[in-house]
């Protein structure tokens, strides 16, 4: 099928299960009695959808029951079928979560509502880590207004009286290798205290192979470089919550949380080149990768109630990672013309601490004023060195954050809530670059304003409207890393624009967006929900990276962000969630998924077309379903995640092409009884190559094909 057809198929089917919802205005008769166990399901699902409901400001809830459909091994799989979140990456091998096509940095994540330290990977988390995960479209004062394109909140497993332990022990294989892996977790509950913890070990193994070709006008030069290796991961990760409750209203929570592996990537390259239409010169050698990641925090909260209409919550952060990586390059080849024997080893620690005061008050009419203040302090060191570069990459560095904000909820009247706010936010960051010592202030002050209205409270429709102020700032690399030569150079890729040196710039600004969101949104009766929802956001001081030839540097091509210029972007994001014996009489009982997004941007200092924001898909798209057949015990579902090829028009010379992803998930649940299932999960079917290729007008292109592998898991799952 073609990718037209694909994707005409695909739109086509997700606009009539939101059209087909939309046009009912009343519930279809009612299902048959189900099962204790679909009561069970249905009520934890109620429970998302209510919370999600009553939010003045616009979110979305995924509980348990959504974490645990499909068996996924990463958050990442999970969140990827959600309504305009994409992965960036091969298909099925994706990481790094984008809210709204706009990449990484624009979303904010927090972990158990607190800021998520830098270089922290949401991948280290596993899915049987998580209770539940809050998807904000717009930023609060409360949440942080570091969220252009929105806010995820990861929270943690929490205890509850009469839960069961649970076990599960699996293992998947991915192009020939296996990986398995287990976890367990635990409850404990008495009168004053509650805890659990969760503990996952693993070992992740998968191959990777991936060919290259670049064509240089100067010369000629035409090269082509053909990589195979595998990745093996051995890891383990635990995750816990203690909780002691004291009077009415106080309570004392600690969540530590421990990340430690292991990963080793061994493999081999070979490549041949033709310089000045010469004959080709062939050349080839072996390379080993070898890491070591240990992360260690402590989150902790206070809550005191102070009077009958007030309280006091206190968060604290303590933690840090530690990352060892060691890189060796062995020439194989008899001719060594292009290849050298090379080593790179790099060492970074990570250090941060944060506290939080909030002070809540119940006022009259319908009032809740919130208010507070957050102070954040990291400090990082990184050592590396490297035989095929002059100097060193060395990073000496600490930033100091502080922020407060006040916000007022407000119920006007059965029909409209509002949520008006206010943040300042200061960040500093300062350290050693390759000119010397370096300070980058910046202060940002974020109003917020957010409304809900009901245009009949007794009924399940409603609409939500934001108009907010965010931001995005520089990381600590972006603004400190010291000129650096690419590896790639040495693997005998050569320097040129499509490889280039990459340095920092200190002189950044951070990026201001206004925004404005406006979603309809109608509740069903048995527990779905049909949504629309618009976004605009305007961004001043957009920060790309900028490719030219230095002549400080030799003149070799550099890459360096810059802010770059202003940009626009909006778009439309369309969902529907629903039983189908909902709208069709005596229909399977069959539950669906189904979302469409469509975006468009625009980099005002660049020529159109293409002149998108980077990684911004045209559109993306879900179509899932899950059918538990009704004379076994056998639950079965899917899904298919769409991403349409798109070219980006970086700056008058530079282009970058992507080609479409098409990711297809099935899964089994076999419930042998009440507390032991089987799941059989295959993800990835019809595994496509990821192509992305990069040119540079006049001057040099290249293009980069990596593959990609169905994955096939096995697990058990067992309530203790």
């Amino acid at each position: 099928m073609s990718t037209h057809h694909f994707a005409q198929n695909f739109w086509g089917t997700c606009s009539l299960l939101a059209l087909v919802g939309l046009a009912q205005a009343q519930s279809a008769p009612g299902a048959p009695v189900a099962d204790m166990g679909r009561v069970e399901i249905s009520s934890g699902r109620d429970n998302d959808t209510q919370q999600r409901r009553e939010s003045t400001a616009s979110k979305i809830i995924i509980g348990r029951e959504e974490i645990e459909r499909q068996g996924d091994a990463n958050l990442g799989e999970v969140l990827k079928r959600m309504p305009g979140i994409t992965l960036g990456g091969a298909p099925g091998r994706g990481s790094g979560i984008r809210m709204r096509g706009l990449s990484a940095g624009y979303t904010q994540i927090l972990l158990d509502g607190q800021r998520v330290p830098p270089g922290f990977s949401v991948e280290s988390l596993t899915p049987e880590m998580v209770e539940r995960i809050e998807i904000l479209r717009a930023p609060t004062a409360e949440t942080g207004a570091q969220a252009i394109a929105g806010t995820i909140n990861i929270i943690t497993r929490e205890g509850r009286r009469g839960v069961p332990d649970e076990l599960k022990l699996g293992s998947s294989w991915q192009g020939g290798y296996a990986s398995p892996n287990g976890s367990i977790t635990h409850y404990q509950e008495t009168e004053r205290w509650s805890s659990n913890y969760t503990l996952s070990v693993n070992r992740y193994a998968a191959p990777d192979h991936s060919e290259v070709s670049t064509q240089r006008d100067a010369g000629p030069l035409q090269r082509n470089r053909v990589s195979d290796s595998h990745y093996i991961r051995e890891g383990l990760n635990t995750t816990g919550r203690l909780q002691w409750k004291g009077d009415p209203g106080e309570s004392l929570t600690l969540m530590p949380f421990l990340v430690v592996s292991h990963g080793t990537t061994p493999g081999n390259f070979a490549l041949d080149q033709s310089t000045n239409n010469a004959a080709r010169i062939y050349d080839s050698a072996s390379t080993l990768n070898d890491n070591h990641f240990g992360l260690a925090r402590m989150n902790g909260q206070w809550r005191r109630k102070l009077s009958p209409d007030s309280n006091m919550e206190w968060k604290f952060n303590l933690g840090g990672w530690d990352s060892r990586s060691n890189y060796t390059q062995t020439p194989t080849g008899s001719g060594q013309v292009y290849t050298s024997a090379l080593a790179e080893a790099t060492r970074t620690k990570d250090r941060s601490a944060s506290l939080n005061g909030k002070y809540t008050h119940v006022l009259g009419g319908g009032h809740q004023w919130v208010s507070g203040s957050e102070i954040e302090a990291v400090r990082r060191t990184q050592n590396a060195t490297a035989t095929y570069a002059e100097g060193d990459a060395d990073l000496q560095a600490q930033s100091m954050r502080f922020a407060m904000y006040s916000q007022d909820e407000w119920q006007l009247n059965p029909n409209w809530s509002a949520h008006a706010g206010a943040r300042y936010e200061q960040l500093t960051t300062q350290g050693t670059t390759s000119s010397g010592d370096v300070v980058n202030r910046n202060s940002v002050f974020t109003p917020l304003l957010h409304a809900l209205w009901k245009p009949n409270p007794e009924s399940r429709d409603q609409v939500r409207m934001s108009l907010t102020r965010s931001f995005k700032t520089p990381t600590m690399q972006t603004l400190l890393a010291r000129y650096v030569r690419s590896r790639d150079d040495a693997l005998g890729g050569g320097n040129g624009p499509t490889n280039p040196d990459r340095m920092g710039n200190p002189n950044l600004k951070p990026e201001l967006a206004t925004g404005l969101d406006v979603a309809v949104e109608r509740y069903l009766p048995q527990g779905g929900v049909l949504s629309a929802s618009v976004f605009h956001r305007e961004i001043q001081n957009l920060i790309r990276n900028v490719t030219a030839q230095d002549a400080s540097y030799g003149n070799r091509w550099v890459s360096t962000p810059q802010n770059f210029s202003q940009a626009s972007t909006e778009g439309l994001e369309l969902e529907a969630k629903f039983r189908l014996d909902q709208w069709v009489a005596g229909a399977a009982p069959v539950d669906l998924r189904s979302n469409v997004s469509f975006y468009r941007s625009r980099v005002l200092s660049v020529l159109g077309p293409n002149n998108r924001l980077d990684q911004q898909p045209d559109m993306t798209a879900n179509l899932g379903g899950d059918y538990r057949l009704r004379n076994l015990p056998l639950t079965i579902g899917g899904n298919i995640n769409y991403n349409p090829g798109y070219k980006t028009h970086l700056s008058d010379p530079e282009f970058i092409t992507v080609s479409q992803k098409r990711v297809m998930d099935v899964y089994g649940l076999w419930r042998v009884d009440a507390s032991t299932s089987w799941r059989l999960t295959l993800s990835n079917l019809d595994p496509r190559n990821y192509i992305t290729d990069r040119s540079y007008s006049g001057v040099e292109s290249s293009s980069t094909r990596d593959s990609s592998w169905t994955s096939v898991q096995i697990r058990l799952e067992k309530k203790l």
